[in-house]
């Protein structure tokens, strides 16, 4: 397999781009549309062609690539079906495995962060988007999320696994990059250790995080799978348009 993870630095998005080696065949994990052209030509320089995008879930602090990656190099859309999003290609779901190429990719739904959350299972790599940070996990106050349904979540399907796989969150803001189950378990101050249910449903409830200065924009757009609404302010859609201006990477 050929991987890369690559960075946003504006939302502090992982993007993952995973390669077939055998039919050249790949798709990119949480793809952000600022960073397109960084991406198309880093999956240009490994001589691979890009077969889908895939999301993790509706994200609420950036527009997806993905509708965009479509338009230009006309990869297929990706994207739980617990979402209905119309103008997905595919519908993931639980039980049924996505396959690029030669890699056969788990779909885990993992609700919580939101309820159509997904993390995505590769040998024994765990990509977890927002579900399972370093150290830390996604808000639930937003977009039907649900601090037990998020424990539930990690604890019932995300820490079963086996202790050495690698986890590769969405985000990270204090430039790291991967952890492990077993770290996790250990050490995650939310949902690792002992911790109870109600231990992490107050936690939850005490974060009093601001409301997403994004989340009013870019959820509607990613329920068109990568659009920037036209009522953007200036600053944001100049993020939006900078696949236009200056290609990040």
């Amino acid at each position: 397999m050929i991987f890369r993870q690559l960075f946003e630095p504006v939302s502090s998005t992982y993007t993952y781009l995973l390669g077939c080696e055998t039919t050249g065949e790949a798709v990119l994990i949480d793809p952000v549309i600022a960073t397109i052209d960084r991406d198309l030509s880093e999956i240009s320089k490994l001589g691979l062609k890009l077969a889908y995008s895939l999301d993790t879930h509706i994200h609420a602090d950036h527009i997806t690539a993905a509708l965009e990656l479509k338009k230009r190099v006309g990869s297929r859309i990706a994207a739980p079906a617990f979402d209905h999003l119309p103008c997905a290609d595919i519908g993931i779901e639980e039980g049924r495995p996505f396959r690029v190429g030669s890699l056969d990719i788990t779909p885990l739904h993992t609700p919580g962060h939101t309820d159509g959350h997904f993390a995505y299972l590769l040998g024994d790599r765990l990509f977890t988007g927002d579900a399972l940070l370093i150290d830390g996990c996604g808000r639930t106050d937003f977009q039907n999320g649900d601090a037990e349904a998020l424990y539930k979540s990690v604890r019932e399907k995300l820490f079963v696994l086996p202790d050495d796989y690698l986890v590769y969150p969405a985000h990270d803001y204090q430039d790291r990059r991967v952890t492990t189950i077993a770290q996790e378990k250990k050490r995650n101050p939310r949902l690792g250790m002992d911790k109870t249910l109600d231990e992490f449903k107050t936690i939850m409830a005490n974060l009093n995080l601001p409301y997403p200065k994004f989340i009013d924009h870019a959820v509607p757009g990613n329920k068109q799978c990568g659009v920037c609404p036209a009522d953007l302010p200036d600053n944001l859609m100049q993020y939006c348009e900078q696949i236009a201006l200056t290609p990040q990477g």
